[in-house]
């Protein structure tokens, strides 16, 4: 049991750490794409937004009850958000 516990802490710590790397770095992506602001302004302002969106899904992966939803939340968006920013910002180049 106790182990299992440990695998389950472990699990959300990486969750923690890579998902909320890959979150943050999809809305990053999307929010450089999106701001209405010069190339240089909306890539700044998407980086620093990044640290908030860090903190928020830090908090939310260990507050969520099911670990599979932890994952999930993490990368889903992460995909969307970076999927949809990158298209954005083709046009941008």
């Amino acid at each position: 049991m106790m182990k299992s516990a440990h695998m389950m802490l472990f699990s959300r710590v990486l969750a923690a750490v890579f998902g909320g790397y890959a979150l943050t770095s999809g809305v990053a992506v999307l929010l450089a794409a999106v701001l209405p602001l010069s190339r240089a302004e909306a890539v700044l302002t998407a980086t620093l937004s990044a640290f908030v969106v860090y903190t928020c899904a830090v908090i939310w992966v260990f507050a969520v009850q099911d670990l599979r939803r932890a994952w999930l939340g993490m990368l889903l968006p992460a995909i969307l958000c970076g999927g949809l920013g990158l298209l954005l910002s083709r046009g941008a180049a």
